[in-house]
């Protein structure tokens, strides 16, 4: 070899190895962003101590246990209803979500928001029951939840000539009737008020919800893999795995490089699939899937009919 052409092998080393160093860098710095903006959404735990920051919690505070449900519309054909369990000493209840998203479904093919967020409220104590990198996902869905409650207030308190009387309501108040006691409803009234814009980006109750659902189906997938039995090879798929596929259909593509990024970090800190088991009140995996396959029942209910009234109005590619 001659000495230039070492010269140039030595070069293109030399730039190899600094390229990789940067990568392993930003990945670090990545990484070390995220713990950081996630450690400003810990679940404070009501004082029990949840260990590192690393470990997941399951008892986030303690409800009053109430009898199991099972409503016989979400029950799988042909099988035997299976007992969704009270957990006690966790946050997230199987049975509570399953109640909301039944009484979400109004006979009238709506939906009815209060339940919605409702649902929602369980499926982020759910999302963070899995330690505190979830919290970067469950934080932003916590904050589109919050959004839609105060603008159907907002909205309740403009028609009642009550705006800014320093009168504190329930979270609920404007959930209960007019524009936003349903979905239908308030895609009628943000369209009339030009609330909604197809152009550009506005913080309306329905560009919101497009996000909710967005990340229920995600949900819904992941648990739609927890359910599901071995490959060929007799593997069961990891909770992070399944979590990167199902984010790879519903989320991914409408984000941008930097989050997919950060949710490759979030996937790798998942919890094993005992813990998953675990949250819904049963050791193996064949008691988990009967159980599993209702909850997704449910959901799919839920989403395939908000996605047909938002595909009605055009709303599922709202900016």
């Amino acid at each position: 070899m001659s000495e230039a052409t070492c010269l140039v092998w030595m070069t293109l080393k030399s730039v190899k190895r600094r390229t990789l160093l940067l990568r392993y860098l930003l990945l670090a710095a990545m990484l070390a962003l995220l713990l950081l903006v996630s450690s400003f959404w810990l679940p404070q735990g009501g004082g029990r101590d949840c260990g590192t920051t690393w470990q997941p919690c399951l008892s986030f505070y303690s409800q009053k246990p109430e009898p199991p449900l099972v409503p016989q519309q979400w029950e799988e054909p042909e099988e035997a209803p299976p007992l969704i369990k009270e957990c006690p000493g966790q946050s997230f209840q199987a049975w509570r979500l399953l109640l909301y998203l039944k009484s979400c479904m109004s006979d009238d093919d709506d939906i009815l928001l209060e339940s919605y967020l409702q649902s929602w409220d369980q499926l982020i104590n759910f999302m963070e029951s899995l330690g505190s990198m979830v919290s970067f996902f469950s934080q932003k869905v916590k904050e589109k939840v919050v959004l839609i409650r105060e603008l159907s207030l907002r909205h309740k308190a403009e028609a009642h000539g009550k705006l800014d009387s320093g009168v504190q309501t329930p979270a609920a108040f404007g959930l209960k009737d007019g524009a936003y006691r349903s979905l239908r409803s308030m895609v009628e009234a943000e369209l009339k008020s030009g609330v909604v814009n197809f152009r550009y980006r506005t913080d309306s109750g329905c560009r919101t919800l497009l996000r909710l659902h967005r990340s229920l189906l995600w949900l819904k997938l992941m648990l739609e893999g927890l359910a599901d039995g071995p490959d060929a090879d007799g593997r069961y798929k990891t909770p992070g795995e399944l979590s990167r596929d199902a984010y790879q259909v519903a989320l991914a593509p409408h984000h941008p490089w930097v989050l997919r990024q950060a949710a490759e970090l979030v996937f790798l800190a998942l919890p094993d699939r005992k813990y998953f088991l675990q949250l819904v009140c049963v050791q193996e995996q064949r008691e988990a899937t009967p159980v599993l396959r209702v909850i997704i029942h449910a959901l799919t209910l839920v989403h395939t009919r908000t996605q047909r009234i938002l595909q009605e109005q055009g709303m599922l590619e709202l900016p």
